[in-house]
Formats: C-alpha cells, structure tokens, sequence
C-alpha cells in the first residue's frame, strides 16, 4: 500500500501544479478584477457630474465615459441608464451581491442616489474564472481525499486479511498450528478465513493423531521385541536342555514323554512368534490398503473345521451349525475366529459356548467365555488398533493389541460385522456372517 499511497501524493501534486498553472495563465492570483482600477476613476467621474446635474441625469449622455452605468435613487429606482434596461435587475443590493462597482450620489452633501457600473465581460470572466478554480481546488481535494480513504478500505478489507493469509499459510507449511486466523466476516475473506481456521484445527487434531499413533507404534515395536524375545528364549532354553539331556543320556534312555513335553513347548513358543509376525503383517497390510478380501460362496460348515483348528485346549462347545450357504472368504474368517479363541484363552481361561442363528441376510455367531469381561469404559475400545486394556500392564500375557482389531476390520471388508459386549460373566463376541446372496 506504500506504493498506491506515494502514487496518489504524486499525482495530487501534480494536479495542483497544474492548476496553479492554470490560474497564473489566466491572471494570476490576484483578488481584483482586471481593469477595475481604471473603471473606478471613470466611476468617480460619473459620480461627480451626476451630482453636478442631479436636476437633469440627461445631460450625462453627452459625455463620453466608455462604460455602461446606471444610476438610481435611494429607494433603488431608476433614474438614468447609459444602455438599454427594464429596471428589474438593477439595485444597490445586486450590485453588492455581484460584485459591481457603485458609488453614492450626493447634492448639498444629502446622499440622493447611487452609481453602479454595468456587470461587463471581463467581471463575468472574472467571477467565472474564480468559480472555476475554487470548483477546480475543491474537486482535487475531494478526489485525493477519496482516494485516500478508499486505499484505507482496500487496506483494510483485503490487503490486511490478505496478508493474515499469507503468514497463515507460511505457520501452516512451517508446522506452526496452534495460532489461529483471525475472523472477521466483514471483509470479503471472511468466509474463508473460518474454513481456513477449520483447515488449522483439523490439521492439528491431525498432526496430534499422528504423534499419538508413532508413540504407540513405538510402545508396539518395544512390546513385540519383548514379546519375540520372551517365546524365542523358551525356544533356546528348551532346545539346550533338550540337547543336554540327548548328549548327557549315555545308557540312560531319554523319557519319550519328556521328549514330547519340550517339543510341544517348543511348538506353542514358535505358535506364539507366528501369530504375533501375522498380527503385524496383516495391520501393515491393511494400512497399506492391500489387505485384500475374496469373498465367495461357501458351505456353513466349514465353521465347525475352523473351530476344531483353534481349539487346542478343547475348551469350546458349540451347537449345531444351520446348513446354510454363507458368502465369505473362509482364510480371512479363519483368522476373524482363530483371533477371538485365542483372546479368549489368553484372559478368560474358560469354556467357550458357540451359537448360532440366521438374523435377515446374515449368519449371527456369537462366541461367549465365562471370563471376568472388560470394564464397560473400555468395552468400545477393544477394537482399536494396538489398545490393551488397563489390567494388561500387571498381567503376565503376551499380545499385540492387534487380534480384536484385525478381526473387526476383515469381518468390515467381508461386509460382516463384529460386535463385543458383556454378558453376565464373561465376554461375548457376536460375529455377523454375510449368507450368500
């Protein structure tokens, strides 16, 4: 705005000189009238000798005077006119008004009238030149004034805002998000100036998930390091008492039940690093967007086969399976179900009881333990990516906070649905099964 003020300045300069050109050119500036002095001696003259033949104003024409006058008596009426007239716009009052020479009349030292001079050309030239330069002066002044104000409201209501936006954005890119933008909805950025505003605190209700998700992407690789660690170890430990004992046998045969003892816990150890590997592999998948679903159609009960692979400890009783066809893709389910046993072994330690019931286009199984549940504050979170519950930092299980999570998001792509809510004792899961279409 420096520049649009200094161009103004310049220009109002420049249209003063002007017109102070103007007014020297055409005269200057002085205040009286081009000739008057002149007409004032030729006033005096007339002056006199109407005074001389106030009896008789006739005998005036005889002289020669070189300018049009009038003379009236004191109650403004018309005694003699050197041109043609009606008397109406002659008086001492228009002469006042207008600016014309006058001259009182005496006889015997009695005031008995006046002169007036006739308004000629160059007073009208005069007076219209003077109207012309004031009107001029008044106009320059109301035009920079003008511009000046108008600068101040351009100023106002868009350079400012304007620039507010520019060093908006600059925080924006600079990462600098806890300044809001100023609103006023009077200038013609308010409107965007709130959505820029929205803009900011979306990005930073943004930038704080972020910090919060690698903080707990963090806690994640640190429990999963401790969590590989704490199976690969049994590993190790188990596999050099193993060898120990094969090396240490000589005639003492190695006991065939202690044998099958440690590679059984050698198999649950490595169970345990590959389901907390796939865990991970199938939630980077899916923020990837790669974590892929093929649905199809399939018989009902394939369920039972699905069950009877998890349920290592025999722990689940389930009723009989509707012969019904259901539209899923029987890996991914596999691993919606093998999730859930597992939860359920891991905190619960229970029975598990498995129902199920056709409910309008969908297969419902529910999948209840008779463990101590979650707290109903985190009921609705157990779904989320890495949560564990507050009871788990005390408790010695092993676990990603993927399980539930990965469940809920294949049972979504499969067009089912995952519910978990308490029931009595213990934790019920109600898995909603598309049936074939």
């Amino acid at each position: 705005m420096k520049k649009y003020y200094k161009t103004v300045i310049s220009l109002g300069i420049l249209y003063f000189l002007a017109l102070l050109a103007f007014t020297v050119f055409t005269g200057g500036v002085s205040t009286r009238i081009p000739g008057r002095d002149t007409d004032i001696i030729k006033l005096n003259d007339i002056t006199k000798d109407a005074g001389a033949s106030f009896h008789d104003l006739n005998e005036l024409s005889a002289g020669d005077y070189g300018v049009d006058f009038a003379i009236l008596d004191t109650a403004d009426n018309l005694l003699y006119a050197s041109f043609p007239t009606d008397g109406k716009d002659i008086s001492i009052a228009y002469a006042i008004k207008n600016g014309l020479a006058y001259s009182y009349v005496t006889v015997n030292g009695k005031v008995s009238g006046y002169v007036i001079l006739r308004d000629d050309s160059r007073s009208r030239l005069y007076h219209t030149r003077l109207k012309l330069i004031t009107g001029l002066t008044l106009f320059g002044i109301l035009l920079i004034v003008s511009a000046v104000l108008f600068g101040k409201y351009i100023e106002k209501n868009i350079i400012i805002p304007f620039d507010n936006m520019k060093d908006f954005a600059s925080d924006i890119a600079g990462g600098r998000l806890d300044t809001p933008l100023a609103m006023d909805k009077g200038n013609m950025f308010g409107a965007f100036t709130e959505s820029f505003d929205i803009m900011r605190e979306e990005l930073t209700a943004s930038k704080k998930r972020e910090i919060e998700l690698q903080r707990r992407e963090r806690e994640l690789i640190a429990s999963l390091s401790h969590d590989l660690k704490t199976p690969v170890t049994g590993i190790k430990v188990t596999s050099e008492l193993l060898k120990a004992k094969l090396n240490a046998g000589g005639d003492t045969p190695v006991n065939p039940s202690d044998l099958s003892e440690k590679i059984d816990n050698i198999y649950r150890k490595a169970d345990q690093i590959d389901k907390l590997v796939s865990d991970l592999f199938s939630s980077t998948m899916e923020e990837l967007d790669e974590l892929k679903v093929n649905c199809i159609d399939e018989s009902s009960l394939l369920l039972h086969d699905i069950i009877k692979k998890y349920d290592d400890r025999e722990l689940v009783t389930s009723e009989e399976i509707p012969k019904i066809l259901i539209h899923i893709d029987a890996r991914r389910l596999s691993q919606v179900i093998g999730n859930i046993i597992s939860n359920s072994y891991k905190y619960a330690g229970t029975g598990i009881e498995v129902s199920y019931r056709p409910v309008d286009d969908y297969l419902e199984m529910k999948i209840r333990d008779h463990g101590p549940g979650v707290p109903e504050d985190e009921l609705s979170l157990i779904t989320n990516k890495f949560y564990r519950g507050r009871d788990w930092a005390g408790s010695r299980e092993e676990g990603s906070g993927l399980g539930l999570y990965i469940a809920k998001m294949l049972m979504e792509k499969m067009d089912g649905e995952l519910l978990a809510e308490n029931a009595g004792e213990g934790l019920l899961i109600t898995l909603m099964i598309p049936l074939s279409h």
